[in-house]
């Protein structure tokens, strides 16, 4: 009995010997043993290290009693710990980046604004120069085509034919106008609290969107309607009701803004500027709806385009409002410096606001400042394949689609301001219109032909050019087309000549039905696709299609289509 428990002690006393009794550190850690045998302190990285001091050897046989903790010692090791960032250097050069790129943005930003906004323009004076132009010489035509006698089946081109539906319904539009009467919406208008118009032009800014959405799809079907070939199963209800639709849209869309640019008048008429505040203000409460959302390249793109075609409507808005109030005190010269600090006001409080979202839209999604430089391309390339051959759309009608401005309901705001405005008395006053129309003229034609400049210059750069020289064939239902690396197909048929280049100002060929058509069939308004990598067959499974719509290019995206993690 006593043998074995001897035996059993001792077995418990080579256990503790063999290893597990080792002495333990202050945090109850195992350490290996010193080297019996040496001379002189062991190395750092024999040691243990705690609280930023290494242990003794004394202190390593056997544990450390309380009474040597003490709060000097706790307070020398927080005041001589040290750390190297070096130790996670992919950490701090990301967070290095993202700052960069928050300064970079302002720059990207608004070189993209300001080549959109002059896209803007160029689309807007095309209403009031060229467009009056083109209408006189299709009717130039339709009256003296009986002298020429009937070369084809169409008595007008397609495009023709458009700009006669623009003109109809600019000056329909325009009589209708007068029928509202600016001072009585003023006065209503600024009879209400400051409250219920703050209210009202947040209501105004949501109906605008809503109704350029739907009013483009209007105007789009009567095009459509007007110049569908014949020859093809009637799958609409007429042009007349086309028509008088798109009538009734320009009308009520022309309302609402000047709805808008009176509201903006009643706040710079306003004694106290509280109500301007209230509503530059609003564009602050836009932050918080667009910051903290998730935000692919592709929203980003539609957001940009919104915010161009916002500042400039804002532009003409307070154009509107500076003529009626210079009108009201006799044209003053003295009064228009009275409204300069409220016009800057307005201006700064848009370009502020653009800056500071897109700088954190961009840093909580990852998005690069570069990717603003695909996006002026891609507005560049809308430009460029316009002045092609055989081009499906106006440029004013690719801006109407891309960014959501219409310019038809604005410029027939403009006219009838602009009319009621300026009184015109006399055959001097009739000269100076004219000079002001050739001056527009001069103004429209220089500013194409920077932005066509510009335009190339954009396209290359981003090497997009081969797609406008390179067309590519459709695929036959049954046989799918092959995949290409490095090139894209084009939905624009572009002809060219026998040296292989491609004119840019030539009329559009009508191509005939039996010849093979080189348009890339769609369902929607699809342009070329930027070089994000390689593209994909044409004839893949409808599952892939459906797996695959999500991440749609960028010459895809027009302001009104649905992508990112949204319904598709």
């Amino acid at each position: 009995g006593s043998g074995g428990e001897g035996r059993q002690d001792g077995g418990r006393d080579g256990r503790q010997d063999s290893g597990r009794g080792e002495p333990k550190t202050l945090w109850g850690s195992s350490e290996p043993r010193p080297p019996a045998s040496g001379s002189g302190q062991p190395s750092p990285q024999q040691r243990t290290e705690t609280l930023g001091f290494y242990e003794s050897d004394r202190g390593r046989k056997k544990k450390r009693s309380l009474s040597d903790l003490s709060l000097l010692r706790f307070i020398s090791a927080e005041l001589t710990r040290g750390y190297f960032l070096e130790h996670n250097e992919a950490k701090y050069t990301e967070r290095r980046e993202r700052v960069y790129t928050c300064m970079r943005i302002p720059k990207e930003l608004e070189k993209l604004m300001f080549f959109g906004i002059f896209l803007c323009l160029d689309a807007f004076l095309y209403v009031f120069t060229l467009l009056p132009l083109r209408v006189f010489l299709a009717m130039f035509r339709f009256i003296t085509l009986p002298c020429y006698g009937l070369r084809d089946r169409r008595l007008l081109q397609p495009a023709q034919v458009c700009d006669m539906l623009k003109g109809v319904i600019l000056v329909i539009c325009y009589f209708m106008m007068h029928y509202v009467d600016y001072s009585m919406m003023y006065h209503l208008i600024r009879g209400q609290s400051v409250i219920k118009l703050y209210i009202i032009y947040n209501m105004l800014e949501v109906a605008d969107r809503l109704i350029s959405s739907f009013g483009q799809d209007i105007l789009d079907a009567l095009y459509w309607t007007a110049t569908e070939p014949k020859e093809r199963k009637r799958a609409h209800i007429g042009v007349i009701p086309h028509f008088f639709m798109a009538v009734l849209y320009v009308f009520l869309h022309a309302i609402l803004i000047m709805v808008q640019a009176t509201t903006l008048n009643v706040a710079f008429n306003s004694h106290n500027k509280s109500l301007l505040t209230i509503m530059m203000s609003n564009n602050f409460v836009e932050i918080k709806g667009s910051v903290f959302k998730k935000f692919e390249k592709n929203n980003l793109f539609q957001m940009s385009n919104s915010d161009i075609k916002e500042r400039f409507t804002n532009y003409v808005l307070l154009l509107i409002v500076c003529l009626r109030n210079m009108e009201q005190f006799s044209w003053n010269p003295d009064h228009l410096w009275v409204l300069f600090p409220d016009v800057c006001m307005v201006v700064a409080s848009e370009i502020a606001v653009d800056i500071v979202k897109h700088a954190f839209i961009t840093k909580f999604n990852d998005i690069t400042a570069d990717v603003y430089s695909e996006y002026r391309a891609s507005l560049a390339f809308d430009l460029v394949s316009s002045r092609q051959k055989n081009a499906y759309t106006d440029y004013s009608d690719s801006v109407s689609r891309r960014m959501g401005f219409i310019p038809l309901p604005l410029a027939v705001l403009l006219i009838r301001v602009v009319t009621s405005s300026i009184k015109v008395q006399g055959v001097l006053a009739y000269v100076c219109v004219v000079l002001f129309y050739c001056g527009l003229i001069s103004l429209k034609v220089l500013n194409s032909i920077v932005l066509l400049g510009k335009s190339c210059q954009y396209v290359k750069e981003a090497k997009m050019e081969e797609k406008l020289f390179n067309p590519v064939l459709t695929a036959t239902p049954g046989k799918p087309a092959g995949k290409q690396q490095g090139t894209f197909k084009s939905t624009q048929g572009i002809s060219t000549d026998e040296n292989g280049s491609s004119s840019v100002t030539n009329q559009p060929v009508h191509q005939k039905e039996n010849m093979p058509s080189l348009l890339v069939t769609s369902n929607s308004d699809q342009f070329l696709t930027t070089p994000d990598g390689e593209e994909k067959d044409i004839s893949q499974d409808s599952s892939e299609l459906k797996h695959r719509s999500a991440k749609k290019d960028l010459l895809e995206i027009d302001r009104f289509t649905i992508c990112g993690n949204r319904i598709d």
